[in-house]
């Protein structure tokens, strides 16, 4: 905590018969900065991060005069932000464990006491980016994916398993549990954390950085957080603050309500584009008005997780009384809801209708009943299609008539062509947190097995939720038997196909789509779409709701209007269009309602540490120093902390740095470094091959 208190900010809040020291804003309205109390709720939370940790070095007086005066513009004032906390995925925390195993053996080697490396603040490790889809379209996908899963990575999982029992303040959430935006936002955050310093308990905002882009996912519960790189996540776990300037803080105002038809999905799609076209980079984004009534948490972590899609650093929406309903509904503890409530009032962080609108750098505004069903494609998430509009927009990209060949699958001879769907994907991250959708999704499968539609057999299909309690209010709404019956099984809980495991396609259609040079599609709800990131052999991939990448698995291709041509024909021979299927609000509140309940929330969180046999029966290397394989090609003990130098040493100048790569607009890490499959003939693949 602070060593100053300059403002006499330090203060004491009383609730449910505890003591809590915090940090109060309001002593600066006192104290002579009356725009505190228009300042944008996220910069109130920066605010208050200075206040608690002003030294005098790191965190001056005078810094926290620059931020408490911000009145819209760019500052160059740079400022220290310390998080309450670091959440790690698997492919990005294994470095940071890896370095934290290295320095124990430093100690030992000097004679100190190897338990003395830790994370100094909380870090969360969740494994979830390994999984991929080989198997799809059984019952049995799910098991055999996860062991696949188990058998590639097993080096890496019993090096976390140690880490998991080695570490203080580490925690490791298994495998196969969900995606680590999702175990974020229904279980790990708390939006006030609470800490011992000093004697005292004290309450501060629940803040992080993740190694992850979407990390902006938590946004949603007024909790402030970002993507960054390893290197700065490990830095805070060592307790190390992040530079960064003042930001913009660009006003999202949202009024009105959606219309019947329309899903959060949509709004997501909408609101990437305006912001891409309005240019947000390196800026807070912050969402106020009163159309936020109509969004509940769910919707709004869909909008917030595309934060990097629009190019913000954050998307973020304030507590407000949402944010206390989702609390409860996801089992919070009752004293941490009371907590969250007392708190944030007391700080003015908590959103209220009469409160006076925040002072921004800049704002726009979008009436929510304008907004239209949509996809985004075919290769970046900001370019937003109407849906009548798609077909016309993939017929443009294609340039050419469309062909047709005749390949053999499943024992039948099936036509494939340019623009069939070949991958339809319930996959997690954006979409599969919301389950309007996911509800949604299930009464249109459920709708078309009833007319007696089916999946066309060149569409890979898979679902892969971002947490169990998914596949368990899809259960309990009947509807997971329906979903199934189109293919839609259970392929895996993790990053699937929305960061490239996808997994191969079948191999006719693999074979024809390389040698017919043929433009095929993916329709996935996830976030990013450009082209090689979903599958090395799927060019065109567009993003879309939950529901309508149902509808594009029973279609089968991409180039028709879904608005006014047939999905298919029932088996009498009738057609049954897009209409016929969509669920109505009513339908989709009335089955939400009875099937997502707190105790599913309770049952799939209450052992979340634990993970499953698999997890629990590998060997893993015992004691507070790591047995490192001197035959492994992955986890190597680096070379760091072999020849220590001092302080005088390794402090200088550093001069002839040169740039490595200059690269133009939309050039993704997907072109660079793909997370996924990578295609022989592409130049990552020579170069590997080589």
């Amino acid at each position: 905590m602070a060593d100053k208190n300059s403002f006499g900010a330090a203060s004491t809040l009383s609730v449910g018969g505890r003591r809590y020291r915090f940090y109060s804003l309001s002593a600066l309205e006192k104290a002579g900065f009356p725009v505190v109390t228009r300042l944008p709720y996220s910069l109130k939370i920066l605010l208050e991060n200075l206040l608690r940790h002003e030294d005098g070095r790191s965190v001056t007086a005078a810094h926290i005069e620059q931020l408490a005066r911000w009145n819209g513009r760019a500052e160059p004032t740079e400022i220290s932000f310390m998080p309450a906390r670091v959440l790690l995925q698997d492919f990005t925390g294994v470095p940071c464990v890896v370095d934290f195993a290295a320095m124990r053996d430093a100690l030992k080697a000097r004679g100190r006491e190897p338990r003395l490396a830790n994370p100094l603040i909380p870090a969360d490790l969740v494994i979830d980016h390994s999984v991929q889809v080989d198997y799809y379209g059984s019952p049995d996908a799910f098991r055999l994916n996860s062991q696949l899963e188990y058998e590639r990575n097993r080096e890496r999982y019993a090096f976390l398993r140690w880490g998991q029992s080695a570490f203080k303040n580490l925690r490791v959430v298994p495998p196969d549990t969900g995606i680590i935006h999702q175990v974020n936002l229904e279980y790990l955050a708390s939006v006030v954390f609470t800490a011992q310093r000093d004697g005292e308990l004290c309450a501060y905002p629940d803040t992080l950085v993740g190694t992850d882009s979407h990390t902006t996912m938590i946004n949603a519960l007024g909790v402030l957080g970002w993507g960054v790189g390893g290197i700065e996540a490990e830095a805070c776990m060592l307790g190390q603050p992040i530079s960064m300037l003042i930001p913009e803080v660009v006003g999202f105002r949202l009024y009105g309500s959606l219309v019947p038809g329309v899903t959060p999905t949509d709004v997501v799609l909408t609101v990437t584009q305006m912001l891409r076209k309005k240019g947000v980079v390196g800026k807070f984004v912050e969402f106020y008005g009163p159309g936020l009534d109509s969004l509940d948490a769910a919707d709004r972590a869909v909008i917030s997780n595309m934060a990097p899609e629009y190019g913000a650093t954050m998307g973020f929406f304030p507590v407000d009384a949402e944010t206390i309903r989702y609390l409860r509904l996801t089992a919070r503890p009752p004293e941490l809801i009371e907590l969250v409530e007392a708190y944030t009032r007391e700080q003015g962080l908590f959103r209220t209708e009469d409160a006076p609108e925040p002072v921004f750098s800049d704002t726009l505004e979008l009436d929510l009943s304008t907004v239209v069903p949509s996809m985004a494609g075919p290769r970046r998430p900001q370019d937003r299609i109407n849906l009548p509009e798609v077909k016309k927009n993939f017929l443009e990209g294609l340039a050419a008539p469309p062909r047709e060949v005749a390949i053999r699958l499943n024992g039948a001879d099936v036509a494939l062509r340019d623009g069939s769907v070949t991958i339809a994907s319930l996959t997690s991250c954006t979409n599969t947190s919301n389950p309007s959708v996911m509800i949604g999704a299930g009464l249109l499968a459920q709708k078309a097995v009833a007319r007696g539609l089916r999946t066309k057999p060149w569409v890979k299909t898979s679902l892969s939720p971002g947490s169990k309690v998914v596949t368990e209010y899809l259960k309990e709404a009947g509807l997971l038997p329906a979903l199934e019956a189109l293919g839609f099984h259970l392929t895996g809980y993790g990053c699937m196909t929305c960061i490239g495991n996808s997994g191969p396609l079948p191999e006719a259609v693999a074979e024809a789509i390389q040698k017919d040079k043929l433009v095929v599609a993916a329709v996935l709800s996830g976030n990013r779409n450009f082209e090689g990131r979903v599958h090395p052999q799927v060019r065109a991939n567009y993003l879309a709701s939950p529901p309508l990448v149902v509808a594009y698995a029973l279609a089968g291709r991409v180039d028709l209007d879904l608005t006014c041509e047939p999905l298919g024909e029932d088996p009498e021979g009738r057609p049954v269009y897009l209409r016929d299927l969509w669920p109505s609000p009513e339908e989709i509140r009335q089955a939400v309602a009875r099937s997502v309940s707190t105790d599913a929330f309770q049952r799939q969180y209450a052992d979340v540490f634990r993970g499953d046999e698999q997890w629990a029966a590998m060997t893993v290397p015992a004691g507070e120093l790591y047995q490192w394989d001197p035959d492994s090609t992955y986890i190597k003990r680096p070379p760091y902390f072999d020849e220590l130098v001092t302080e005088s040493e390794w402090i200088a100048d550093i001069h002839g740095l040169r740039a490595l790569a200059v690269l133009g607009d939309s050039i993704t890490t997907d072109h660079i470094s793909p997370a996924g499959s990578i295609k022989p003939d592409s130049p990552a693949g020579r170069y590997l091959v080589e």
